[in-house]
């Protein structure tokens, strides 16, 4: 692994002031509050600016396209994640963006992409049903062709950021009698259309998720992405991006894994709580000179470093994992004011740790359970074969 720092050029750092300039006069106070408050992950005045500005397509192209080059794109992801970008509804857009350019037709496509580099157009993810856990090829969501046009019936859990989306990336099923992957046809679905209801959950994390019903949906054929029944080859792209299942490139310049962001969240904490530990009391004594305090510090320390090198899949589990292990050790050794939130008087971290207890159940399960991907590890990269679940009878003596 390279530990050396990026010299930048003179124009390399001009951009990096433009940025910053840009993000802290945009990315407010009240910007981050208003965050906390609604859940979204997202916020319209600063997705919009972003747009206008050019940031966005400038983000989504490659360097030959147009867009940043290396640095500069590193540079922009980590000033996002500095100030807290509200950046979840730009992920699914970016995401489902690129089957659009890949399987719609023309005419979806003009009407879809210039809006979505603006700002104007963003784009959810429509996987998860009720009842199909993470096997999103399970799906009973019913798409029936009516000549030029799909009526489709279902529901969908968890379409994270569908009250502020105008189409919705859907799963559905359009052959019940045939395998489950040979059954899938995936429509660009748009939110406005007669028939959709959308209703708001909210995570222990204060997170607003959404389930999302769809009752004699009719839309036209155009909508949809692929062929029929073919849907997994169209899908197949957008989840090994959410799974975090791609190569990083070798020049050091981007994340190794996904969840890079709730990891930085996580080691942030640890040196705010180590700060506040190291602190001496009016006998000059600190916490931390304590061998018990000090040895699961340290333990905590070597976890979240551990997982913040770990690459590829084998991160994305090693990081989620860290933040359950890690969350309640921290909040244990400060106090029991740890569990005030944020701005509440009292709280000895302002609320960091006990956000960070709260966001590491969801970290497990985003694109899927640790369990999901512990058996995908154990499947596809060890070869040790599909787990089985059913219960063993013993033999009779």
């Amino acid at each position: 692994m390279d530990f050396s720092r990026v010299d930048l050029t003179g124009e390399e750092q001009e951009f990096l002031d433009e940025i910053r300039g840009f993000l802290d006069l945009h990315v407010t106070d009240d910007v981050r509050r208003r965050d906390r408050e609604t859940g979204d992950n997202f916020d319209e005045t600063v997705h919009l600016a972003m747009g206008a500005a050019g940031y966005l397509e400038r983000e989504y192209r490659s360097e030959a396209e147009g867009g940043f080059d290396r640095v500069r794109r590193r540079l922009w992801e980590l000033e996002k994640r500095r100030v807290h970008v509200p950046w979840v509804t730009w992920g699914t857009t970016s995401i489902v963006a690129r089957s659009v350019e890949k399987f719609g037709s023309p005419a979806l496509r003009d009407e879809v992409l210039p809006k979505v580099f603006s700002g104007h157009v963003r784009l959810c993810l429509g996987y998860t049903e009720p009842e199909g856990g993470s096997d999103v090829a399970t799906c009973k969501t019913r798409a029936v062709r009516d000549g030029d046009y799909w009526v489709i019936n279902g529901s969908k859990m968890f379409t994270t950021g569908a009250h502020n989306s105008q189409y919705t990336f859907l799963i559905t099923n359009t052959d019940p009698q045939a395998k489950k992957h040979k059954s899938l046809t995936m429509f660009l679905v748009p939110l406005d259309t007669s028939g959709i209801e959308i209703q708001p959950l909210w995570t222990v994390d204060g997170d607003r998720t959404n389930i999302v019903y769809y009752s004699d949906v009719r839309i036209a054929d155009e909508y949809r992405l692929g062929e029929v029944n073919e849907g997994w080859t169209v899908l197949r792209g957008p989840l090994d991006t959410e799974h975090g299942v791609a190569t990083p490139n070798t020049d050091g310049l981007e994340d190794v894994s996904i969840l890079q962001h709730q990891g930085s969240y996580m080691a942030t904490t640890l040196d705010k709580v180590a700060g506040l530990l190291s602190v001496p009391d009016a006998a000059g004594r600190r916490p931390v000179d304590g061998g018990s305090v000090s040895y699961r510090l340290g333990r905590s320390v070597a976890r979240v470093e551990a997982a913040l090198s770990t690459p590829n899949m084998y991160g994305r589990v090693a990081l989620a994992q860290a933040m359950r292990d890690v969350a309640p050790e921290l909040m244990d050794v400060l106090s029991a004011s740890s569990v005030l939130p944020i701005e509440t008087p009292g709280a000895i971290d302002d609320g960091a740790s006990e956000y960070l207890f709260r966001w590491a159940p969801l970290c497990g399960i985003y694109g899927g359970t640790l369990e999901v991907f512990r058996n995908m590890i154990a499947q596809h990269a060890l070869g040790l074969g599909r787990a089985s679940y059913a219960q063993t009878r013993s033999k009779a003596s």
